[in-house]
C-alpha cells in the first residue's frame, strides 16, 4: 500500500509538515511493512497551475485524461493516482489553501473530471483522501468565518473524483514565530501561543495519526 502526503507549506519542518508526518506515521503503525509512505514538499518543485489547454479533454488525444503540461510535478501527477491514499496539507492563507496547493489540485484533478452529465470521473482507481489544514485562527473564529464551508468545495471534488469521502483535520491557533518579540504582531501574545501549542498540538498530532490509521483501513 502506498500513501502520499503532500505538503503545500513553504516550511519543510513547520506545522503542516509535522502534522502530515504524523499522518504517515499513523498509517505505518497501522499497516506495518505493508505500507510505504512518502512526504512531498510542493515548494521544492517548479510548476504552474492549469493552463486551460484542454488537451486532457480532447477526443482521441494523446493526453486524454492526463495533464499534457510537462514540468516539476509531472512525475507526481503520474504516480499519485496509482497510489492507495493521499493526504493534502496546507496552511491557511487569506481564508484558503496556499497557492501552491491550489495549482497542484487543478493539475491533478481537472483531467479526471469529465464534461459529461454528472461530471463523471475517469480517475484510474479509487483513492482514499485526507485534508489537513493548519491555521493561526482559533476554532471559534474558524467557524465564524466559515472556513470549513469554503474549504469543503475542493474536498468534494476530490471525493467525487477519487470515489471516497475525504477525512479532514483542522489544526487551530498555531505558532508562527519562534520569537514573537522580533515581529510586528501586537494582536498575538507569544507566551499564550506557546502555552496553547504545548497543551494542544500533541493532541492534534495524535488525531493525525488516527487519520493515517483510518486511511489504511479505508
Amino acid at each position: 500500500m502506498k500513501i502520499y502526503a503532500v505538503n503545500a507549506s513553504p516550511r519543510r519542518k513547520g506545522n503542516t509538515a509535522t502534522v502530515l508526518q504524523h499522518v504517515l506515521d499513523g498509517a505505518k503503525a497501522a499497516g506495518g511493512d505493508g505500507v510505504e509512505t512518502e512526504l512531498v514538499h510542493l515548494y521544492s518543485l517548479k510548476y504552474t497551475g492549469c493552463r486551460s489547454c484542454f488537451a486532457c479533454k480532447m477526443k482521441g488525444g494523446n493526453s486524454y485524461g492526463r495533464c499534457a503540461v510537462k514540468d516539476g510535478i509531472s512525475p507526481l501527477l503520474e504516480a499519485l493516482p496509482q497510489a492507495d491514499a493521499v493526504v493534502f496539507g496546507s496552511p491557511i492563507y487569506f481564508g484558503g489553501v496556499s497557492g501552491m496547493l491550489r495549482c497542484f489540485e487543478e493539475r491533478l484533478l481537472f483531467p479526471f473530471l469529465t464534461y459529461t452529465e454528472g461530471h463523471a470521473s475517469i480517475a484510474p482507481k479509487k483513492l482514499a483522501t485526507g485534508f489537513v489544514y493548519t491555521m493561526n485562527v482559533p476554532a471559534p473564529l474558524m467557524e465564524e468565518w466559515e472556513y470549513p464551508k469554503r474549504l469543503s468545495m475542493m474536498e468534494g471534488y476530490a471525493g467525487h473524483i477519487f470515489g471516497s469521502e475525504p477525512k479532514v483535520l483542522y489544526v487551530n491557533n498555531t505558532v508562527q514565530f519562534s520569537d514573537y518579540a522580533k515581529y510586528v504582531c501586537t494582536m498575538f501574545d507569544g507566551a499564550e501561543k506557546a502555552k496553547w501549542r504545548e497543551e494542544h498540538f500533541p493532541g492534534d498530532c495524535r488525531k493525525a495519526e488516527e487519520m493515517g490509521a483510518a486511511l489504511v483501513g479505508a
